[in-house]
């Protein structure tokens, strides 16, 4: 007889001879039970839902307290449309009622600068712009997080970068501040049925002391029968490896983001 994986933690693996933890909470269950959701009902998600979001991903570590980014809510059902066009015609930008860009902002930063006639020559290095994409990942994390606990659905919609001069255009962004990704909230379709994706064995990715490139063979070899049944019964291509390769395989894969620094110097970074 086949065991089934029932604990979350042996669904987010896929595998029911995982260990059940000894240690649970609702918050570990709210974060092994994720998946992006790409059906949404047509309820609205109100203003007060989208503060309590961003008070949670305000709540996220910033390096230095420079909280070097910041978010644009996207209500307007025209504006969504266009965003979402950029991004490849994903229709569940225009189903779900709110679009959050994510961004990290330097224009605030340069502009207390100047206000305070104070030198700002550390910010045009690669390390800063760094900084501000991290930060805004980490913030948008939190608020991805905070959305499931409150049963909405999210997805992360990182084609804007195909165009982000467009996106920049579309949402009036200053010099300075570039658009990382978007972020689809709203209340899922039941219909949709998604289930947890499973992720690689712990094996690939926690190492001991140094790390261990030859020994992630296996639990590689293992994860993709794992994952192929998942793709399966989704309708999807069996290999994962096949996805994986076919996305990194060539320039024309990225969409348009072999651009990315030809972009992010147009508004403002220079990358030192």
């Amino acid at each position: 007889m086949t065991q089934t994986a029932s604990h979350p933690v042996q669904q987010r693996y896929a595998d029911p001879d995982a260990a059940v933890p000894a240690q649970w909470n609702t918050v570990l269950e709210v974060l092994h039970e994720h998946k992006s959701v790409r059906r949404y009902l047509p309820d609205p998600v109100a203003p007060e839902t989208i503060r309590l979001l961003v008070s949670a991903a305000q709540s996220a570590p910033t390096s230095s307290n420079l909280q070097a980014w910041s978010v644009i809510e996207v209500r307007d059902p025209a504006r969504r449309a266009r965003l979402a066009a950029i991004a490849g015609g994903q229709a569940h930008i225009e189903q779900a009622p709110v679009l959050l860009v994510w961004t990290a902002d330097f224009a605030r930063l340069r502009q207390l600068a100047d206000d305070h006639r104070a030198p700002l020559d550390g910010v045009d290095y690669l390390e800063s712009s760094y900084v501000g994409v991290v930060d805004a990942a980490l913030a948008a994390q939190n608020a991805v997080i905070a959305a499931e606990s409150l049963g909405l659905g999210t997805v992360y919609i990182g084609a804007l970068r195909n165009d982000p001069e467009q996106v920049v255009a579309e949402l009036n962004l200053p010099a300075h501040v570039f658009p990382v990704f978007g972020l689809v909230v709203g209340y899922p379709d039941p219909a949709e049925g998604t289930r947890v994706k499973p992720r690689l064995p712990q094996a690939a990715v926690l190492h001991q002391e140094t790390y261990d490139l030859p020994g992630q063979r296996e639990p590689v070899a293992a994860y993709e029968q794992r994952i192929g049944a998942v793709y399966g019964d989704q309708g999807l291509p069996f290999s994962w490896t096949e996805r994986v390769l076919a996305r990194l395989g060539s320039e024309a894969a990225l969409n348009g983001r072999h651009r990315l620094r030809e972009s992010l110097t147009t508004m403002g970074f220079r990358l030192r």
